[in-house]
């Protein structure tokens, strides 16, 4: 429920989807679950709920087993892809546990379906949870090898007729470069999904920038490592780089 002090505030959105790298858990660890970052991050989230905001997630598996990694090791893709799904799992019950923990009544929904831990995917639950007031995690990807959790993010985006997908990276938006390798890059304020596209620029993959454009759901990708920035792109404050239909030819 928003909070006495968040009512007197207005999202710009009214539904959002939240997609978080497995990276993005480990803090500054080369490996699994930091608790402290995972505890920011699920306040960050509260933050958002107590605007009145309905919140949707999507949790990659990065920094427990990658399945373009182990493909690219001679493990066949099919079977890489399934245990990095797996991996993602094992987030969203993390980071269910650390909502919880902070008073966030949160479901986990698996598209591969594991009744012991999570419901199974089901688009009308899922919605419905949303409008309690409860926050969704989805997991486990789209249940399919070959799509990315970026993918899994824009098509569980779209069924839930989220407002706008919030793609939480390291970086404070989309650069000409890598600003960490190249001091000379400069941000974007805005793209086209047609410029992602054609300029090749790593955003999501081109499944997800594609799907995003042919639905029109705006995407932000932002910097989540600052405290508070998931609220502020929430409220509307200008923070990142905005996808959307921008001079499309």
């Amino acid at each position: 429920m928003p909070s006495d002090r968040a009512a007197t505030l207005k999202p710009s959105y009214k539904r959002i989807l939240l997609k978080l790298s497995g990276e993005a858990l480990m803090g500054d660890g080369k490996y699994g679950i930091s608790p402290k970052t995972l505890s920011a991050i699920a306040q960050d989230v509260k933050d958002c709920v107590e605007l009145g905001v309905e919140v949707a997630l999507t949790i990659g598996g990065g920094n427990i087993f990658r399945g373009v990694s182990g493909a690219t090791e001679g493990m066949d893709r099919s079977s890489a892809d399934y245990m990095g799904m797996l991996a993602t799992v094992i987030n969203a019950m993390a980071l269910q546990d650390a909502l919880e923990k902070i008073g966030v009544n949160t479901r986990v929904q698996s598209a591969i379906e594991m009744h012991q831990v999570a419901e199974p995917y089901i688009r009308r639950r899922a919605i419905r949870h949303l409008e309690k007031g409860r926050v969704v995690i989805f997991a486990a990807g789209t249940g399919n090898p070959y799509f990315t959790t970026d993918t899994a993010a824009s098509l569980r985006a779209m069924e839930i007729h989220a407002d706008v997908l919030l793609k939480a990276t390291k970086v404070d938006g989309v650069y000409t470069d890598d600003p960490k390798k190249n001091p000379t890059a400069t941000k974007f304020k805005q793209l086209s999904y047609i410029d992602v596209l054609k300029k090749n620029l790593k955003v999501m993959d081109s499944t997800a920038i594609s799907l995003c454009m042919d639905n029109d759901l705006p995407i932000i990708v932002f910097d989540s490592t600052l405290r508070g920035n998931v609220r502020r792109v929430v409220l509307g404050e200008t923070i990142g780089t905005t996808v959307g239909r921008f001079d499309e030819k």
